[in-house]
């Protein structure tokens, strides 16, 4: 629409608060944006010259205007999110944040549970958060726990249940975590009494539990019972120092909400930190993509709307760096120049400016998040590079580990659209080779693998790289062929270091350019295999599930094994021994016995 055309509806325009919509010739809808008055503020698109491409695109684009007059603005500030989150425009700013958060459930059930969960369920049990931290959560799932004896098993507690006697107290019993409820050791209206101590410990209120429990201790000492005191004295002391570890804010500020704003260009962060009681309680930051030129005080306050609806505000105090229009009845917007709220929005302000910042760093170094179209370029670079018959979407990669020659075991790592798929990552324990054999392992653990997707008629990777060049190619294709998969997918070796790529028969190598993303992801791929199998190797390790490869030699035993290990450290290089280096160290006959391992062991592999 031109200034010219836009002349002839401009009158029709009203002069009073409202929402705007913008649509293009096909009746989609473009942008939503609310006004004091809407004649002018839509005029104003139409009167001045726009310094963003995504502004004036968004102006070429208008075929016609819509428009809705509302009593107030705070009545135009609702309807307007409501429309954004309703219909998405493509001109207005993405405020949707992906992240599934999670919530402290106290469940609807006899005896209630306290526990942690992503999903709300319409069950009639109370949740609380969302939180942005998991790590905070368990934290203080975990601290409640040692304060307060709460039940966490999943028994049917109904009172018909435990006066038939089903049930035994576990081991958290004795443990003095839990007492007993299942057994009747345990009134509902004790058990009562705990939960809203939780209660007030999940609100951030400290004191009244503490104050609970130091008048059950003095109840204890009057009674003689000093036992019982002391243990109370530790929950008293362990809260203490909890509350101690918050971030207290300030006695006087009982609850509000604090939210500074930055720009960079089209994007802007937004911080938000909850306060309850005090204490700061969540912080998160949210990355909006501008499409127009809004105002930063109306991208603020949109953010605001949206921020306290995913975390259930109920602040009624709002802290900003600037005067902002946030027409909700009950709320207070406050602007503080010094004090306590001043030193809060310093605080949102160094936690959004190092956001920002991070990000920049982040990206100078690609360690950026992809968007799905950056992932899907990356791929279809990969299927040009290596002439793929089909985009790579499912990626499997396979390592051998072993540690001093000895305790083979092998992983797998699974990418799906260019992303870690962790649920598919699978480990192997070596069954049918014995000693190191990297080749047989290879063709091992490939034969169960596919043969086990095979059985579940599950779907086959479109690339399966096995990490260690052309012998374990080689191995890992015999049991491919063996399976019938030849041709059903394209299996590559990847030579350890120098990022050589082989394919099965041929003797030239593919390099790809060092710096290109497929091969960026490749290297990831293989840095991650490597991460997980040795990971699960110091696991076994550390468990003592392995047997050594010494002790499997018939006529070999732990402690001849042991003495050889103690003075070569490895069975690689006890393998590069002389006869006369082993004799001297075990004796002729154990010698002989091991030496003739080693001879049948390197006959197999030259065969």
């Amino acid at each position: 629409m031109t200034q010219h055309e836009f002349k002839h509806i401009a009158i029709s325009l009203p002069s009073q608060p409202g929402i705007y919509k913008y649509f293009d010739e096909e009746n989609e809808l473009l942008y939503v944006g609310k006004a004091k008055n809407i004649r002018k503020r839509v005029s104003s698109y139409f009167s001045k010259t726009f310094t963003t491409y995504k502004t004036h695109e968004l102006v070429q684009r208008i075929r016609y205007i819509e428009f809705t007059i509302v009593n107030s603005e705070q009545d135009a500030f609702f309807l307007e999110n409501s429309l954004i989150k309703q219909f998405q425009p493509k001109f207005n700013i993405n405020l949707k944040d992906d992240k599934s958060y999670p919530f402290i459930v106290i469940k609807n059930e006899p005896f209630p549970r306290i526990f942690l969960t992503r999903k709300k369920i319409n069950d009639g049990s109370q949740y609380l958060g969302p939180f942005t931290s998991v790590a905070k959560v368990r934290e203080l799932i975990q601290f409640i726990r040692i304060a307060i004896p709460l039940r966490t098993c999943k028994l049917n507690l109904t009172e018909t249940n435990i006066r038939k006697k089903k049930f035994k107290v576990c081991l958290e019993y004795h443990l003095g975590n839990c007492k007993g409820p299942c057994e009747a050791l345990q009134s509902a209206e004790e058990y009562q009494q705990g939960l809203e101590q939780a209660k007030n410990i999940l609100k951030g209120d400290l004191g009244p539990v503490i104050q609970h429990f130091k008048k059950e201790m003095k109840e204890a000492a009057g009674e003689m019972k000093f036992e019982k005191a002391e243990i109370i004295k530790k929950k008293i002391e362990h809260l203490e120092n909890y509350q101690a570890r918050s971030v207290i804010v300030s006695k006087h500020i009982a609850g509000a909400d604090v939210f500074t704003i930055a720009t960079e260009g089209e994007i802007a962060f937004v911080n938000y930190l909850m306060v309850e009681n005090g204490a700061v309680v969540h912080t998160h930051t949210l990355k909006i993509e501008r499409q127009v030129e809004e105002p930063v005080e109306d991208v603020l306050a949109q953010a605001i709307a949206s921020l306290r609806e995913t975390f259930n505000s109920k602040a009624t105090e709002i802290i900003v760096p600037f005067p902002i229009a946030f027409p909700q009845q009950g709320i207070k917007v406050s602007v503080p120049k010094a004090g306590d709220k001043k030193q809060l929005l310093d605080l949102s302000e160094k936690n959004v400016a190092y956001f920002r910042e991070d990000l920049k760093r982040k990206k100078t170094l690609q360690l950026h998040e992809k968007t799905d179209s950056d992932h899907a370029a990356v791929l279809t670079e990969l299927q040009q590079g290596l002439q793929l018959p089909a985009i790579p979407l499912h990626i499997e990669c396979f390592d051998n580990s072993n540690f001093q020659g000895s305790f083979p075991v092998s992983a797998m790592v699974c990418f799906k659209n260019g992303v870690a798929s962790k649920k598919d990552y699978r480990h192997f324990n070596v069954k049918t080779v014995k000693g190191i054999n990297d080749f047989a392992t290879m063709k091992e653990v490939v034969l169960r693998r596919y043969k086990r997707l095979l059985e579940e008629n599950q779907p086959l990777p479109e690339l399966v790289i096995i990490d260690g060049g052309k012998g374990q190619l080689s191995a890992a294709m015999e049991s491919i062929d063996e399976l019938k998969l030849a041709g059903k997918m394209t299996v590559v070796g990847l030579a350890k270091n120098e990022e050589e790529i082989f394919f099965p028969g041929d003797s030239e190598s593919i390099k790809l350019p060092f710096n290109s993303e497929g091969l960026k992801l490749i290297r990831m791929i293989r840095d991650e295999v490597h991460r997980f199998g040795i990971t699960f190797h110091r696991k076994k390790r550390s468990q003592g599930t392995f047997i050594n490869e010494l002790e499997q030699i018939k006529g070999i035993g732990k402690s001849t094994a042991d003495i050889l290990l103690k003075e070569f450290h490895s069975v690689n290089k006890i393998r590069l021994l002389t006869d006369k280096e082993i004799t001297k160290a075990i004796g002729a006959a154990k010698a002989k016995i091991i030496i003739g391992y080693f001879e049948k062991g390197k006959q197999q592999q030259d065969n």
